[in-house]
């Protein structure tokens, strides 16, 4: 008989899986819905001492208190933190560990890097002592999508939540790596903005923790709700629940020599060069005259050691801190560089802090200084200056497009998101390109995009073309109709090697035009 043990996400506690709960207990599973310390009513409130362990703690009593054995762990949420620790400390006990609308939390992290409300982040740093209170009605969809919650739902989370200990986002968690081995389920309610499809691509072509989604042991499935369907859609819920415990759902195969996208060949074969490498930047430097249409005013052709212009090439994400090589060492950037260098112009690669969700700023701070660095290089032209952002890095295009600067010649874009997508609530609202081209004024814009774009993605592209259209922005588009997310590695065709070249044309001709 399988045993479940249902741990819900922040503010909920056991109340939250009673229909489910119901439906599973129907099919003869045996359900042990839990309240997390200081979460099952409103007067059961949380002290300042309650944190991460202490919630541990309570999966791991519940755990221990169970005859049952092969115990199927469910985390939703924030709850995936405890879930895994507990697991960590019990794996013996454990047969599957279901991350229900949940982050792939690793040794180290916090949960508030995943806390979608801004605001309460801020408050959590402000007093870490204290407690997240209770979302005021009608603002839950800050905490996650309320697609499908009924109102009578909706008033049953404002009666019954209690405010979550800030402790309990703040605390590392800590793995010892015991339960690595145990199968995993993830279970992906699409309204928050996470697909099959998409986690797929990210397997071969995003962030290289993706990797071990891959895993033989892992499984999917998809619920077409938002975040809470325990409450939206209990019943689908519990079948989705017990196929994962009998081990089916969707798996991600990926070939056992086949080599991770981000260090896959970029798609033109360009000579090797040297770079110069200073503190989080590499220097890819030109050793023939830039591409110009007139040489000096004396008629003799530009001096080879003279500045020349810099393209800035801003890799995506996030990247985990330990992930190697860094992103400025992937084929796809140093690709990029070398054929920059290859035009005439200094091609740069750049490590910045993505390596979260919540990391935009300080990955912001890092480019900007990564920039005045490259301005301050011998061999660049301080006032001929081009940025070229990839995937999840598009959002740092914001404060570029915000307020440019008249040494930037040129911003440019491939396959990017240009505005937070479903479920980024925990990005800064600074970042959203599709608002800051308003304010681009005269900034030529070169945005390189696929034809094969998952569409949430491909929704910010639009909306970001449509924002251009009606401040009269100056952006060009080069299409990959056949290209994927990724396409100057994933798709080694001429078509990719023609769009490569077709961009960098056109950033060149702003830089030396």
């Amino acid at each position: 008989m399988t045993a479940f043990v249902l741990v819900s996400g922040p503010f909920t506690g056991a109340w939250i899986w009673r229909e489910t709960a119901a439906r599973l207990r129907e099919a003869g599973a045996r359900v042990h819905p839990l309240s997390l310390t200081g979460l099952g009513e409103r007067s059961e409130l949380g002290d300042s001492g309650t944190d991460l362990e202490t919630h541990i703690e309570d999966v791991v009593r519940q755990i221990d208190s169970l005859d049952a054995s092969g115990l199927v762990l469910v985390g939703h949420d924030y709850a995936i933190h405890p879930v895994l620790g507990a697991a960590d400390r019990r794996p013996g006990r454990i047969s599957r560990i279901v991350y229900l609308d949940a982050g792939m939390p690793q040794d180290g992290d916090a949960a508030l890097a995943l806390v979608p409300d801004q605001e309460a982040r801020e408050r959590v740093l402000a007093e870490p002592g204290g407690c997240v209170p209770v979302p005021k009605p009608g603002d839950w969809e800050r905490w996650g999508s309320t697609v499908g919650l009924s109102e009578s739902a909706l008033e049953r989370l404002d009666r019954h939540a209690a405010p979550q200990p800030a402790g309990t986002l703040v605390q590392p968690l800590r793995l010892t790596g015991a339960a690595a081995g145990l199968p995993s389920t993830g279970i992906f309610c699409t309204a928050s903005g996470m697909t099959i499809a998409m986690a797929e691509t990210f397997v071969r072509t995003g962030p290289p923790q993706f990797r071990a989604l891959a895993d033989p042991r892992v499984t999917f499935f998809e619920l077409p709700t938002g975040h809470w369907p325990m409450l939206s859609a209990p019943g689908q819920l519990a079948d989705v629940l017990l196929r994962a415990a009998a081990g089916e759902g969707h798996r991600i195969t990926v070939d056992a020599d086949e080599q991770p996208l981000y260090l896959s060949p970029f798609v033109l074969d360009v000579p090797e060069r040297p770079r110069e490498r200073t503190g989080r930047v590499d220097f890819c430097l030109p050793d023939s005259p830039p591409h110009r249409t007139t040489g000096s005013p004396t008629g003799s052709p530009p001096d080879a050691d003279a500045p020349r212009p810099a393209v800035v090439f801003v890799h995506g994400g996030p990247v985990p801190a330990s992930q190697r090589p860094t992103p400025r060492d992937w084929p796809l950037y140093t690709g990029h560089a070398r054929y920059a260098a290859s035009r005439g112009v200094v091609g740069v690669t750049v490590d910045h802090g993505l390596h979260a969700l919540t990391d935009y700023a300080r990955a912001a701070d890092d480019l900007a200084a990564a920039v005045a660095l490259v301005r301050a290089h011998p061999r660049v032209d301080a006032d001929r200056i081009a940025l070229w952002f990839f995937s999840g890095g598009g959002l740092l295009m914001s404060d570029w497009l915000a307020a440019p600067p008249p040494w930037l010649r040129c911003v440019a874009a491939s396959y990017p998101v240009l505005a937070p997508l479903p479920g980024w609530n925990a990005v800064d609202a600074r970042f959203r390109p599709v608002t800051a081209v308003r304010s681009a004024g005269e900034l030529p814009v070169v945005l390189t995009r696929v034809g094969l774009e998952h569409d949430t993605i491909a929704a910010t592209v639009t909306e970001f073309l449509s924002a251009a259209r009606a401040a009269d922005a100056h952006v060009v588009t080069v299409d990959v109709p056949s290209g994927h997310h990724g396409f100057d590695v994933a798709d080694p065709t001429d078509e990719s090697r023609q769009a490569v070249a077709a961009a960098h044309r056109q950033v060149l001709g702003h830089l030396t035009g």
